[in-house]
């Protein structure tokens, strides 16, 4: 039978809507949405990478460093792979320019690491200049002196250009810990060393922690289980002992900082002054009601004088150093959230207060860097919008801030080692390279050049996820228990939303400090597991309580010496809002959350238990008195001092209110929450007849590793197909 060319026609068309349709109906696997997938990657939005060669924009491949033409932002080879791999003398030496720097704005050198060393390459000369042992577990390499610290065996070692080896420590062991993270990296600690600007003194941190009672965690890999003890400083318990050493590289001496008895006290924050001759500290006593701002002559180790002291009857946090004008050395910047919200202040350095800087109902999330030329400081804030992270400059001057970026989404999101972002800068702080995505946007990278509207786009990346049916992601607000704070939530609806059916409805929770869910990110920051739910037929709702970050000290501290209470108020209200929605089954909700969402999930599961029907907690804290010194004292004070507030924010009393599904979930390795904390819990659910369920992982820590992870949020996606998805 012959087809006329009108039937042809009808049938490719039919084809081609088909293929479309099927196309659209691709759908999605936790290989694809957990960060442990196998195809992880390819769906997560592309990105490209790139650092500043002084003023010079330069975009890092795998093969080659780019240079961009500062006129046209056209991009040329400055360098390859192959010939520093040739320089080098071996083939496949360095695998990868992404990871390369140009730590001399002047000089043509390139900084490439392979497995064992670290190389400075001469381009315009085409040969090594400098190679050094590298690949130590834990190790502070500074330009100015080419020395680098690093650890090993528990003792502190410096490197020095010449390749000389000195040994700082002798005594290093588990128990005495040189050179690396103290106070269990709180206070914006990431660290133990920091070399001085000139590269000739290296102050350090030494940790005595002899004192400090063993957790009996176990190895379970080896043929009988051994013990591999942990020292966990638990709240209301005896804390270790931090002192600050300094190493001079030209006469090979150490000397400590006489801060005096160590004894309850948090040495945080540590900066040198721009001549490398002082040392400035902010120092915590235990209550961490009183910051001092404390000035040390690095070469003898005496105290100068106490230049700066603040106090809130709550908690005081300081979690960055104080930063000099890099064309003033007697003027720095010190963070605080004095007066409500975390804001700038400009210092002399004998301690005068010169003036607020940034000022209002905002909060300042980032000290970006500066621009001498315009007199002027760079920021990331929330003034645009409180789920938003905006860059503005800021004129010394007079305060004048001029937004830098498109006023939406969250920019910046270029980090450095330390959670900061000061590399997105030039040399000379005029231009600044923005990574930056909105709820609609995957990622967008945009070259800034402070004093010009016009921004020049870099890159766009295109949606991995086109193609697949993606539910609907919006954002939203509601009111907080208190009647008039407003919090903000992200739904996501289920895949192929019909709003005449009524949907299974999960609540993620985290609701702790140091801590957002809601942002104006891609998709508003939405979790893969929350598509990968929504594609299952659940409708996932999140929402920021009070108690969360960056919404001002008033904001956070009203969960003082009661955590999980006011948040549990406000997720209620959450609660209230699901039930005014025609969709929601309000006989079908469900909880779950990590970590302090954990304790969060366990807290409403028991709290309400006629709301809850299920219930994931994953590493989840259940009584205060089992966590940390430094973070469960600062929001709960100890033990002995609020014995109320501790009782009535233990899970313990509230195991035998269990009705729901729980599946509890731990690490059994984890040295975040230990595990006495759900041991604790299904003890009591054992003496009260109440019965959850149990899965441990062995070996793990407090978040699951690699392919662990898939299998964990197949877990949890199982038990609510299991115990929600039908009445």
């Amino acid at each position: 039978m012959k087809i006329k060319n009108k039937q042809w026609a009808l049938l490719i068309l039919l084809a081609l809507l088909t293929t479309t349709t099927m196309a659209q109906d691709k759908l999605f696997s936790l290989e694809d949405l957990n960060f442990g997938g196998m195809n992880y990657r390819k769906m997560s939005p592309e990105n490209q990478t790139y650092c500043w060669w002084g003023d010079v924009l330069i975009h890092l491949t795998k093969d080659a460093c780019l240079k961009l033409n500062s006129k046209d932002n056209k991009e040329s080879e400055l360098v390859n792979r192959e010939s520093i791999n040739t320089a080098i003398g071996m083939d496949e030496a360095v695998w990868s320019l992404t990871s390369a720097s140009f730590p001399y704005p002047d000089s043509t050198l390139i900084m490439v690491q392979s497995s064992k060393e670290r190389i400075l390459y001469d381009w315009k000369k085409g040969k090594v200049t400098f190679r050094q042992a590298a690949g130590h577990d834990t190790e502070d390499w500074t330009p100015a002196s080419r020395a680098n610290a690093y650890v090993e065996e528990c003792n502190l070692f410096v490197e020095d250009a010449q390749g000389s080896t000195h040994q700082l420590t002798t005594d290093g062991s588990r128990e005495i810990v040189y050179g690396q993270s103290v106070h269990r990296d709180e206070f914006g600690i990431y660290k133990g060393t920091f070399w001085s600007p000139d590269g000739q003194r290296l102050a350090f941190y030494r940790m005595d922690q002899s004192m400090v009672s063993d957790y009996p965690q176990v190895n379970h890999s080896t043929r009988i289980a051994t013990e591999e003890p942990d020292k966990y400083p638990m709240a209301g318990e005896t804390s270790h002992k931090v002192t600050v050493g300094v190493y001079d590289l030209l006469t090979g001496k150490t000397t400590y900082l006489q801060a005096g008895d160590p004894t309850d006290r948090y040495f945080t924050n540590i900066q040198w002054s721009p001549d490398s001759k002082r040392i400035y500290m902010q120092e915590l006593n235990r209550d961490q009601t009183d910051m001092q701002l404390t000035v040390y002559d690095a070469i003898n180790g005496t105290k100068i004088g106490t230049i700066y002291t603040e106090h809130d009857d709550r908690y005081t946090e300081p979690l960055t150093p104080i930063t000099f004008l890099p064309w003033d050395a007697d003027k720095f910047l010190l963070q605080s959230q004095k007066d409500g919200y975390n804001h700038l202040y400009l210092f002399d350095t004998n301690g005068k207060q010169l003036k607020q800087v940034t000022k209002g109902p905002w909060v300042v999330l980032d000290l970006v860097g500066f621009c001498k030329k315009r007199n002027s400081i760079v920021i990331l804030s929330t003034e645009a919008n409180p789920i938003q992270n905006n860059l503005y400059e800021v004129s010394l001057a007079n305060g004048k801030r001029t937004l830098l970026d498109n006023g939406r989404g969250c920019h910046a999101n270029v980090w450095q080692e330390d959670g900061r972002h000061t590399s997105m800068l030039s040399a000379s702080g005029m231009k600044a390279y923005d990574n930056f995505t909105e709820p609609d946007v995957p990622r967008c990278i945009e070259l800034i050049t402070l004093g010009k509207k016009k921004r020049a786009t870099l890159f766009t990346a295109q949606d991995p996820w086109e193609g697949y049916n993606v539910p609907e992601y919006s954002c939203g607000t509601i009111k907080a228990a208190d009647g008039t704070t407003d919090l903000y939530y992200r739904m996501v609806k289920p895949t192929n939303f019909d709003p005449s059916q009524k949907y299974p409805t999960v609540i993620y929770v985290y609701g702790g400090p140091h801590a957002r869910n809601v942002e104006a990110r891609w998709h508003y920051y939405s979790r893969g597991w929350e598509t990968y739910m929504a594609q299952k037929g659940y409708l996932l709702f999140i929402l920021d309580n009070r108690g969360s970050k960056d919404r001002g000290r008033d904001f956070e501290q009203v969960t003082f010496r009661q955590l999980g209470q006011v948040e549990m108020a406000d997720q209620m209200k959450g609660v209230e809002y699901l039930k005014s929605l025609p969709f929601v089954d309000t006989d079908r909700i469900g909880v779950h959350g990590w970590s302090y969402g954990g304790f969060m999930t366990i807290s409403l599961m028991t709290n309400h238990p006629d709301v809850f029907k299920v219930g994931v907690a994953g590493g989840p804290v259940i009584d205060w008195k089992w966590y940390e010194v430094m973070y469960g004292e600062r929001y709960m004070d100890t033990p002995q001092t609020n014995p109320e507030g501790y009782e009535k924010t233990s899970l313990l009393r509230q195991a035998k209110n269990l009705k729901g599904k729980l599946q509890i979930i731990q690490g059994l390795n984890d040295k975040t929450v230990v595990p006495q904390h759900c041991l604790s819990f299904i003890e009591a659910c054992i003496q009260s007849g109440t019965q959850p369920d149990f899965f441990t992982y062995p070996s793990e820590p407090h978040n699951m590793r690699g392919r662990k992870s898939v299998h964990l949020h197949e877990r949890i996606t199982q038990y609510f197909e299991d115990y929600l998805k039908e009445k």
